[in-house]
């Protein structure tokens, strides 16, 4: 598991900092009028509620028991993050980068760039505990399971995943609504 784990891992934040340092040209996706790209923040913060809410279903399920429910639940949660990010890097792409800030500089410094970097930075940590952790379900079967680290890696990628989406979703709140 650890190998491609690693792989996929590597590949996936490869594409994910090419395409927020403008390193992908624009070229390379197809072109959207302005309201679809104005629509795809506001689409992702509505992803990313969804995706609190499965990964809080799996976790709950889990808990008493429901592996099904777990699994058809942690799915689900790591299918809304991967159109998340498709979304997420099709407009990236599309605007030639990431868009500026648009409030006081203050605000900036001192709440949206703290924000931003510990959201952004939780989201790299979950990138490869995710995949362990699903890697590790495929591979094995339900009762087999309790053997291996999927539980530990499991617990700890849901949490830093929550904390991850909940921190983008200010994030939002602070680009699109107060500013």
């Amino acid at each position: 598991m650890g190998p491609l784990t690693a792989i996929l891992s590597v590949v996936s934040l490869i594409v994910v900092f090419a395409a927020a340092g403008g390193q992908i040209p624009q070229s390379a996706v197809p072109g959207a009028p302005a309201w679809v790209l104005d629509l795809i923040p506001h689409l992702n913060v509505a992803i990313s509620v969804a995706a609190i809410a499965t990964i809080t279903v799996g976790w709950r399920a889990i808990r008493r028991g429901d592996v099904e429910r777990h699994r058809l639940a942690m799915i689900a949660s790591f299918g809304l993050f991967a159109a998340f990010l498709v979304f997420y890097l099709y407009r990236l792409i599309a605007m030639g980068g990431p868009q500026p800030f648009p409030g006081p500089d203050a605000i900036y410094q001192f709440v949206y760039m703290p924000l931003l970097v510990v959201h952004i930075f939780l989201a790299v940590v979950c990138v490869p505990l995710v995949y362990y952790a699903l890697l590790l379900a495929a591979a094995y079967p339900v009762d087999e399971l309790r053997r291996t680290n999927h539980a530990r890696f499991g617990r700890l990628a849901a949490s830093l995943w929550l904390v991850s989406f909940t921190l983008g979703i200010a994030v939002y709140v602070l680009l699109y609504v107060v500013y």
